[in-house]
């Protein structure tokens, strides 16, 4: 299934997994494969998790990071969902050898940190 991708430009980030469409913030993002392929990882996640688990799933990871880090980036870049799609975003084959369930691998995969 290709996605349907739409832009809006009050989006507050470059790019939004919403299944099942992927929404950018400019026309010309429409064209960034990693961009679209991290997306595509989200839509995947959130297929093989009948949709609203993922999405509350996610907010509840988000909310424990916040508690445990203190930082709005580190709790995000935490997610599991967003581990899983930033390490693998540059590769675009990923998805056709992911396992199932695969961003269950990332609890336990070191933590991401940012510079301050």
């Amino acid at each position: 299934m290709k996605p349907l991708i739409l832009t809006l430009r009050f989006l507050p980030a470059a790019g939004m997994a919403f299944f099942p469409f992927i929404i950018v913030k400019k026309h010309s993002l429409k064209k960034n494969e990693v961009l679209l392929n991290h997306e595509r990882i989200h839509l995947r996640q959130q297929a093989e998790m009948l949709i609203l688990p993922f999405y509350l799933f996610y907010l509840l990871h988000y909310l424990l990071n916040i508690f445990r880090y203190f930082n709005h980036d580190q709790a995000y870049l935490n997610i599991v969902f967003e581990r899983e799609a930033y390490q693998n975003d540059h590769n675009s084959g990923y998805l056709k050898s992911r396992r199932l369930f695969a961003w269950i691998y990332y609890f336990h995969q070191p933590k991401q940190k940012i510079e301050s």
